[in-house]
């Protein structure tokens, strides 16, 4: 007889490992979802419906719960978190609809460097010159996917490296809840404030969805909720910077999956930039889980994510 493995003796790592990578398919899946919904409904009213499922999803875990885990002493921190997020996921919702999925996801990843950026300058967090050098062959990484002076750059390249930027900001954010606040708790505000958030956008292109619509409506809320509590789980489990290069593995599961789906093959260019930017995330996460071993006494989890979440 063939025993099954304890999950139970599963090490914290390979847990966290595991959540990540499970948290990478389900977005993969998630913007390929967006693109197949959007040829029937407008990118906003897509991402309130994905919201509004995600707080949905969320709320018999809240009644069972009780409001002692749901309670919140950082309701700005939410609020701030959700702004961040619902730009990034209105502006990403908009790019999948515009330009090859893997591209856009690619340039998605430059977000890591921009929250580098945002540590140093809003953080006040020391920032060495090993790490700013990696940061800066990550975005070398970017101009590989965008090529700019070799074709032109349009506007859904632009809006992608803004999606970046506001995931960043999105990445501090939650770095900062994530030491006060349940991973559950955290999913359960964001689908609160960013349901409110993206019902103005959603009103002024509305048009009610029809039969099948509403199937792929409701899957897109389930995966949403479930890829964002395996985020959420992988960092409660694992030192962040262990878990976050795992992250990446998104890039090549949307380069297949869109292939395979929408028959699109990224170029040479796309796949090199792609390289250079999971190379300098997996160096920069490395540097800093060796600093945090540095510094710790006694030894404790790193805190400093460099990928802890991935909107929409």
């Amino acid at each position: 007889m063939i025993k099954r493995p304890n999950i139970s003796l599963m090490s914290s790592a390979t847990a966290g490992a595991l959540w990540m990578l499970g948290a990478a398919f389900l977005l993969g899946a998630l913007s390929l979802m967006v693109r197949h919904i959007a040829a029937d409904l407008h990118p906003f009213e897509i991402a309130f419906f994905r919201n509004f499922g995600q707080f949905a999803f969320m709320i018999p875990w809240a009644v069972l719960a009780g409001i002692e885990y749901v309670r919140t002493r950082r309701v700005w921190a939410h609020v701030r978190r959700s702004c961040f997020g619902i730009g990034a996921m209105l502006s990403w919702f908009w790019v999948v609809t515009q330009m090859p999925i893997a591209e856009a996801t690619a340039i998605s990843f430059s977000s890591p460097l921009f929250t580098t950026v945002g540590a140093a300058l809003f953080l006040r967090e020391k920032v060495g010159p090993r790490r700013w050098a990696a940061a800066g062959v990550g975005f070398m990484g970017v101009m590989m996917v965008i090529r700019p002076g070799l074709h032109a750059v349009e506007t859904p390249q632009l809006v992608a490296l803004l999606s970046a930027v506001l995931i960043a900001g999105s990445m501090l954010s939650n770095k900062s809840l994530a030491r006060t606040e349940s991973p559950n708790a955290m999913v359960l505000w964001m689908g609160v404030f960013m349901s409110l958030f993206s019902l103005p956008p959603a009103l002024a292109v509305w048009t009610w969805p029809t039969g099948w619509l509403w199937v792929w409506l409701a899957a897109l809320g389930v995966v949403a909720t479930f890829a964002h509590l395996a985020i959420n789980r992988a960092f409660a489990t694992s030192d962040a910077s262990f878990i976050a290069p795992f992250g990446f593995a998104q890039i090549p599961f949307v380069a297949l999956m869109g292939y395979g789906i929408f028959g699109e093959s990224p170029d040479g260019w796309t796949v090199a930039g792609s390289l250079v930017i999971m190379g300098s995330g997996v160096y920069t996460a490395h540097r800093e889980a060796k600093v945090s071993r540095a510094v710790a006494a006694p030894p404790q989890p790193g805190v400093v994510a460099v990928g802890h979440e991935r909107t929409p």
